[in-house]
């Protein structure tokens, strides 16, 4: 293994991790902007955008971009977060020059107006479909709960006003802010040539402008209690749960890993055995997100109506319960191997690296190696666990529960 980093005198970060026992690569372009970056009027550009850069460039139409990908036999797609928007793909080794090549040419997409307003009624169409999913609609209430005004609570999709009301000209203005070589990482992962990806960014991306775009990273205060809907079409009661994390920055963010894992991942996890074992759920699970300057404890719980304020009392029980007496060290070893064989398995494909590696630099600025990783992950003692547990963080839980059910509490 090794691994490359530079960076263009526009600001533009190239960052790769090689390995030389691997049969293809991964590259991708990672854009530190989402829906947190957004105005209230910009609401859901940032997909929106994701969908433009496909559409076509000034050289470049859509069937062309499609067809390459298609001729060099690529593995291709994007997807956009409440703070990052990805764009990826993995080939073969001799095929590296077409894809960076491709996937350059797309940052710089044309935007015209009739793509626009044509991709408009497509977005309006998907926000539709996820309005018809029980727990899309949970997590978007959660977040809302949970995080309040604060940036992170904004939807990914955005409204069907929103983007009703979106101009061409809003858009074209974000792209430039948000777009610009500053705010944008190239990375490599897999069996790359780092000599000529650099010489093949830098001629292409080198006369991008900077922006110096920001970002406010200051935490949520956040918010607790139970919000229920009832939408009588769906035949199960769907919960999203959402407390206090750590940030992405935090190096106490291995234990909370470890520490979700031991509550609410796999069938050894303490959720599984009081709620999933016994019939009273279908699903019950927790885990942990990193983001920029905060994080979340999240959870998810599925159950039948009838069953479903008894199941979210036993699941408020549950993190009660561990966050009173602790966890243990059986417990912390079963978590931290079932944890690191499911990153390390991601890790075996370029495309799973990929992601991995241009995280760690986009929220860290670091660049960690699989065995450094797995060195901290296995440092996680059951003190460190039970340290974060002494916060009490689930005492502020926000709770979303979508199903035909009266209301919760």
């Amino acid at each position: 293994m090794r691994q490359d980093q530079t960076q263009l005198a526009n600001g533009l970060r190239l960052i790769g991790e090689y390995n030389p026992e691997s049969l293809s690569l991964a590259a991708g372009f990672f854009c530190r902007t989402g829906s947190r970056d957004e105005t209230l009027a910009e609401s859901g550009v940032s997909h929106f955008l994701e969908h433009m850069m496909f559409k076509g460039t000034e050289r470049l139409s859509y069937d062309e971009i499609n067809k390459t990908f298609d001729e060099i036999g690529a593995r291709y797609n994007a997807f956009t977060s409440e703070e990052n928007t990805v764009y990826y793909g993995q080939v073969l080794p001799e095929y590296q020059g077409r894809l960076v090549g491709l996937l350059a040419e797309m940052m710089r997409p044309a935007l015209r107006e009739t793509d626009f307003d044509m991709e408009k009624k497509v977005i309006i169409e998907e926000i539709a479909m996820y309005a018809d999913r029980p727990m899309w609609i949970a997590h978007d209430l959660c977040r809302s709960l949970h995080y309040g005004t604060h940036p992170l609570s904004q939807l990914v999709l955005g409204t069907t006003q929103s983007i009703t009301d979106l101009r061409q000209a809003q858009m074209l203005d974000y792209f430039q802010r948000r777009y610009a070589a500053d705010n944008l990482t190239f990375v490599l992962s897999g069996k790359y040539d780092w000599d000529a990806a650099v010489a093949q960014i830098e001629a292409a991306c080198g006369g991008w402008t900077p922006s110096q775009a920001g970002r406010d990273v200051a935490g949520p205060v956040a918010g607790a209690g139970v919000k229920t809907t009832r939408i009588d079409r769906f035949q199960q009661t769907n919960m999203i749960l959402m407390a206090p994390g750590l940030a992405a920055r935090d190096e106490r963010r291995y234990a909370a890993s470890v520490l979700a894992a031991v509550i609410g991942s796999g069938q050894a996890s303490r959720l599984h055995w009081a709620l999933v074992a016994p019939g009273l759920a279908d699903r019950a699970q927790l885990g942990h997100d990193e983001e920029d300057g905060s994080g979340t404890f999240a959870g998810v719980l599925v159950c039948q109506p009838e069953a479903s304020q008894r199941a979210l009392d036993v699941y408020r029980g549950v993190l009660d319960e561990v966050q009173r007496e602790g966890i243990r060290a059986d417990e912390l070893q079963r978590a931290t191997r079932r944890f690191a064989s499911g990153v390390v398995l991601q890790a075996e494909s370029p495309l799973g690296r990929l992601v991995n590696v241009g995280f760690n630099w986009v929220y860290r600025e670091q660049q960690l190696s699989m065995d450094d990783w797995l060195a901290q992950l296995r440092a996680v003692t059951v003190e460190d666990c039970n340290a974060l547990l002494a916060e009490r963080p689930f005492d502020q839980l926000a709770v979303a529960a979508v199903g035909p059910i009266d209301e919760l509490h």
